[in-house]
């Protein structure tokens, strides 16, 4: 078997040790050592380059890409979406991003695309839809009394997402544990690009949601909320979902919950930036989006900046879709803006976020026996503010793919 090394890089690892100057020598798709002094088969250079784990993002939706307008979706034909996000997914992976939770859109097929090498991709863990109850988040009806077209429509892949009351949560969860899901997602707020929910609104009741992680717990799996409402935020806490998503307006009771709990943050700074920024590039949206979009930006900022100066721990994750995929990297200048070093940048985007989605045994650090996905950028300046025009050289299982 060929044994590729990266030989005198500076070495960002995921451990919790400084960047150092080393080798890593990758056979068989694995880390099989680092440090310095290593030998291999096929080398590639990486004096002065910065080298780390591949990069998670934690939050993607990769059957939208920047423009979720209602023409948009009216417009395409069903079948194209999966080709589109084919190309999505490929781009992903070209920018460094070599793990991803997809937070709904994806189906078990786009996953096993990718698996069984038809597609490049990033890792994929799926949640298939997004939980919603009647009039939330996800409910995609409309005034006229039609439904619009969108990322999560139902599809033999893709269950319906709108629930009421525990016994039907519980029969949904198993339905998406059933049809691929390695995560459950569920809405416990209004949210911005819903035309009809206020993301200040909690939404779904504590019974609701703790049949929800009771149900998801019993299958092995996590649960992720999209959480913007401080109440909804807490309901999350309290049911025990494990990571809280944008998290808009954290109190400080929310946060000190969040602490006790364990629970994860994954921000999406560049979300809300993303609804107004398509708006510029002339995608038609309708004026209560807009509306919603640039009256959080400033809270979000601030709740996050008090979220990691209290100690919760941080997940990177974009939303991508929102924002145009392949642009990821921006969330990490975003997140060094409000206060957080490039090394709790960089183990934000690599060993924290495998905890949160529980593959820490498998990625997410740089170490022996570990899988060999490792990301090259051109210089070695530990900083995180540019780092999506560095991207030199990706690595997948030990493969060069971008």
């Amino acid at each position: 078997m060929t044994r590729l090394l990266l030989r005198n890089g500076y070495i960002f690892d995921g451990t919790g040790a400084d960047p150092a100057v080393g080798d890593i020598a990758m056979e068989d798709g694995r880390v099989v050592q680092v440090g310095p002094g290593l030998d291999g088969d096929d080398a590639i250079d990486c004096t002065g380059k910065l080298v780390t784990p591949g990069i998670f993002d934690c939050h993607v939706h990769f059957m939208v890409d920047g423009d979720f307008s209602p023409n948009t979706h009216l417009n395409t034909p069903f079948s194209l979406n999966f080709y589109l996000a084919a190309e999505r997914m490929q781009r992903t992976l070209a920018a460094g991003v070599t793990t991803v939770r997809e937070a709904a859109g994806s189906d078990l097929g786009m996953k096993e695309a990718v698996e069984h090498g038809l597609i490049a991709g990033p890792r994929m863990q799926i949640s298939l839809t997004m939980l919603s109850q009647t009039g939330g988040h996800g409910d995609s009806w409309e005034v006229c009394g039609a439904f619009m077209p969108g990322m999560s429509d139902p599809h033999p892949g893709r269950p319906s997402c709108i629930v009421d009351g525990p016994d039907e949560v519980r029969k949904k969860v198993r339905e998406l544990v059933r049809a691929g899901a390695d995560v459950i997602k569920c809405a416990t707020s209004g949210g911005v690009i819903s035309a009809r929910s206020d993301p200040s609104h909690a939404h779904f009741r504590p019974d609701e949601l703790e049949a929800m992680v009771t149900e998801a717990t019993a299958a092995g799996r996590f649960v992720m909320a999209h959480a913007q409402a401080t109440e909804g935020i807490k309901n999350a806490i309290r049911a025990g979902i494990r990571s809280i998503e944008h998290g808009i307006w954290l109190d400080d009771e929310a946060i000190d919950m969040m602490l006790e709990a364990g629970t994860y943050l994954v921000p999406t700074l560049i979300a809300p930036m993303g609804v107004l920024e398509a708006a510029d590039r002339g995608i038609d949206l309708p004026d209560t989006i807009l509306d919603k979009a640039r009256a959080v930006v400033k809270d979000h900022r601030e709740s996050v900046t008090k979220a990691i100066d209290a100690g919760v721990k941080i997940a990177t994750g974009t939303d991508s879709g929102v924002t145009p995929h392949g642009e990821n990297l921006r969330e990490l200048n975003e997140m060094a803006k409000l206060g957080m070093t490039p090394g709790q940048v960089l183990a934000s985007s690599t060993s924290v976020a495998a905890e949160l989605m529980g593959l820490q045994d498998e990625v997410g650090t740089l170490q022996p026996g570990m899988a060999a996905d490792v990301v090259v950028f051109a210089g070695d300046a530990f900083d995180v503010t540019n780092l999506g025009s560095r991207v030199e050289t990706v690595i997948q299982a030990g493969k060069v793919v971008a």
